[in-house]
């Protein structure tokens, strides 16, 4: 079930390494158990995300596909803080 998120990465029309930069940038600039959503078009987005962070640094909350959008929606919760 989707959460109110603290933050929101909106990677779309955004390439993937760039994405993925700027996704430890912005959770390692967030408090434990604040949440963050990414929306993307990339159906690889979920397992691309734990290839760069610690899985034990967050908690996948809710990952859905919006099939009118066209889009996935992740949701991560920060556990710990973390150095990528």
């Amino acid at each position: 079930m989707m959460q109110k998120a603290d933050y929101i990465l909106d990677f779309r029309e955004t390439i993937t390494s760039l994405a993925l930069l700027k996704m430890t940038q912005v959770l390692r600039e967030m408090n434990t158990e604040e949440v963050l959503e990414i929306i993307t078009h990339d159906s690889d987005a979920r397992t691309d995300v734990f290839k760069v962070i610690p899985t034990s640094s967050c908690e996948l909350i809710d990952m859905e596909f919006n099939k009118a959008a066209d889009c996935f929606r992740i949701q991560l919760k920060k556990t710990k803080h973390f150095r990528p």
